[in-house]
């Protein structure tokens, strides 16, 4: 008689499904193709699974994607924030990108303004508490996070989007069009065009962040 680890075909039950194993799947395809590729189907595939059996483990896509924005909030320590409330504030819009800019899909997913993770909830507070102690009064606190939050989102999120779609054998749409403009037409435009691309590829995320927030303050003066 044949032995049973010799046979031809799947023997035994396939390994048992687990939240561990259902968010390390998530974890990869969100890592490698983003989180708009992310499905129950496309989950269940890769493990080799059925949609409704994942249900038995995690409610939906939603619940889901908030355990992962909870775990990938945990895993950053909270650092030593300054004093003084401008630099506070500063310093914790600076690690909100940072932490955002170490994963793309984070982006993806709170760019729908639908999420929210209590794990990182201690960067909101220390910046809306700067901007009271700034001056600000919180209906106000709130709209200049919102403001650092908007430009913070939208300067990875076009990063990001370029990044995915250079391609080196060709250069870009954009510089092509730059590169065609006429002085007659666009005479500011003819004269930087060339430089175009190097000059919007620089990261001056640091910069612009410094404008923001003097511009937000400077509004309660």
């Amino acid at each position: 008689m044949q032995s049973p680890d010799r046979r031809s075909g799947k023997v035994g039950r396939p390994p048992r499904l687990s939240r561990d194993a259902i968010l390390t799947a998530a974890q990869r395809i969100l890592d490698e193709e983003g989180a708009e590729r992310l499905s129950m189907r496309r989950l269940a595939k890769e493990l080799s699974s059925t949609p409704m059996a994942l249900y038995h483990h995690v409610q939906d896509k939603d619940e889901l994607l908030m355990l992962l924005l909870e775990a990938h909030a945990r895993s950053f320590p909270r650092p030593r924030f300054p004093e003084q409330p401008r630099e506070r504030l500063f310093a914790g819009a600076q690690v909100l990108h940072d932490i955002l800019a170490d994963c793309p899909w984070v982006v993806e997913v709170l760019a729908s303004d639908k999420f929210v993770s209590l794990s990182a909830m201690w960067i909101v507070e220390n910046m809306i508490d700067a901007l009271i102690a700034c001056g600000l009064s919180p209906d106000d606190a709130v709209y200049a996070y919102r403001v650092i939050w908007y430009y913070t989102v939208g300067e990875l999120t076009v990063r990001f989007n370029r990044e995915r779609t250079r391609d080196a054998k060709a250069p870009p749409y954009r510089q092509r069009v730059m590169s065609s403009v006429t002085e007659s037409d666009f005479p500011r435009l003819a004269v930087i065009g060339p430089r175009w691309v190097e000059l919007t590829s620089v990261d001056h995320h640091r910069r612009g962040l410094e404008a923001v927030i003097d511009g937000l303050l400077a509004q309660n003066v």
